[in-house]
């Protein structure tokens, strides 16, 4: 994990009152209890101070909060719903933290042009139902969509369980407001498919995690509801086998594969171990399980898709043995075993947490390396590696070994997250998939981008943030 850097100057008390008087006392929260969820991330790694935390209601108040930071030298933490995992929304060295969670507002719908214009501090879960209610769907889909919010998913670029269909954040935003580091608003908020005019600035902002800039609203792309959808869990015996049932499915699936999601056995076994209701999808143990997702624009098409997908997978001797969902509460249910991996994880023990990438068709040589690469280095430990198998995104997690110490294992963070990133870029991948840089990586950023790619992201960092006030320490 990056290194701790050096204290910024504290605020005086004149600048602090003045802080207050933008948003008013009921939302500045001064040091004390009240400033707790601010300040931890949810996994404990991160603990952050700060003299205040600001709640503004408009996107002209962050411009006014801005304004006066950037006269007085005051560096500032923007932070959404808390829930990033690379420390990135952690105000490490004592900035004053600005929370988007007042920008509630859904300011537009157009079900015709097919967007919706959404505040920042509107959760995913929000824009989801606000799209749904308008008859269309908003398909960024992931595990804390219900209380992340759509500026810090835009902010750190999320992914999800839906990428391979429908994009990363960025592919499903059309235009941004931004509160510039000065104070200036960039009103960016355009809903044209089309627009040449230019260098792309909407791209600049989307996944810069909060140092160029503030997203305050977005135009979301909308799409239509499917109008049937089939889920099913398969069982099987290698990762070979997986590569194998990835091309069948994505070849048969037309077009219609919107997830493709790996878990290997142990997953499985500490989601029936620790998950309330988690039960053994199948009959029989397998090393590996696919839960996939087909999604149709026509009535009754995915059940008979993903049927036919099964019959012709285990016809190859690809799949062992399968379950196909029967209803919406099946489905749901398979999903819940899914996004319930982190909890159960957590409730094994200590985890080393990656969040990697390689080409897809890599994958299965990725995993056997690097399952045998941490298995060398930290004896007894158990890796439960997890993910969007379908877009070569693997969330590379390692368990510690029974009854071992936690923090002993945790203190082997760097080491063991090493070894893994080493064999993910021998095989052309990205050591940040989704999560995004932060203050986690920060420096490891230094060692696998080129000279040439750290200088030019400086570059932009001083030309929208000369005095380097915004988001401080993070990224680059």
């Amino acid at each position: 994990m990056a290194a701790d850097q050096s204290a910024v100057n504290a605020p005086s008390q004149e600048t602090l009152q003045a802080f207050r008087a933008i948003v008013g006392e009921k939302y500045a929260i001064a040091e004390g209890p009240d400033q707790e969820r601010y300040l931890r991330e949810w996994r404990h790694l991160y603990q952050g101070r700060t003299p205040l935390v600001l709640k503004p209601g408009s996107t002209e108040e962050v411009s006014q909060i801005l304004t006066l930071a950037n006269e007085t030298g005051t560096p500032i933490v923007p932070q959404g719903g808390n829930t990033g995992l690379v420390g990135g929304q952690i105000s490490h060295h004592g900035e004053i933290v600005l929370s988007l969670e007042r920008l509630t507002r859904i300011r537009s719908v157009d079900p015709r042009g097919n967007t919706l214009i959404a505040e920042a501090g509107v959760t995913l879960e929000g824009v989801q139902k606000a799209a749904e209610d308008a008859g269309r769907l908003f398909p960024l889909s992931i595990g804390s969509q219900g209380s992340c919010q759509i500026g810090g998913n835009l902010s750190t670029n999320a992914g999800g369980l839906q990428v391979l269909t429908y994009g990363n954040a960025r592919s499903l935003a059309l235009g941004l407001e931004v509160v510039l580091p000065d104070g200036r608003i960039w009103n960016g908020l355009n809903a044209l498919r089309k627009d040449n005019t230019g260098y792309d600035l909407r791209d600049l902002f989307i996944g810069s995690e909060g140092t160029l800039g503030i997203i305050t609203a977005a135009v979301l792309k909308l799409f239509p509801l499917p109008k049937s959808k089939a889920a099913a869990i398969a069982g099987l015996a290698s990762l070979e086998d997986a590569a194998s049932f990835f091309d069948l499915a994505f070849e048969m699936g037309a077009g219609e594969l919107t997830a493709f999601e790996l878990v290997p056995r142990i997953g499985i076994e500490l989601l029936v171990r620790h998950v309330e209701g988690a039960r053994d999808p199948l009959a029989e143990s397998y090393p590996w399980y696919v839960l996939f997702e087909l999604s149709s624009q026509r009535e009754n098409e995915a059940e008979p898709s993903a049927e036919k997908l099964l019959v012709e997978a285990v016809e190859r001797g690809i799949v062992a043995d399968a379950v196909l969902a029967t209803s919406l509460a099946q489905a749901e249910d398979f999903w819940r075993l899914r996004e319930s991996l982190p909890e159960a994880q957590t409730a094994e023990g200590a985890s080393i947490k990656n969040d990697v990438s390689v080409p897809v068709a890599a994958l299965p040589d990725f995993l056997s390396r690097a399952i045998g690469a941490v298995k060398a280095m930290v004896p007894g430990c158990r890796p439960v590696p997890f993910g969007h198998y379908g877009d070569g995104n693997i969330h590379f997690n390692v368990t510690q070994p029974e009854g071992a110490d936690g923090a002993a294992f945790l203190a082997r963070w760097d080491e063991v997250a090493a070894a893994v990133n080493a064999i993910v870029l021998e095989l052309g991948g990205s050591i940040s998939a989704e999560h995004g840089i932060g203050f986690m990586k920060r420096d490891l950023l230094r060692e696998v981008k080129a000279p040439v790619e750290i200088e030019l992201m400086r570059k932009i960092k001083d030309a929208f943030d000369p005095r380097g006030i915004l988001n401080p320490g993070k990224v680059v």
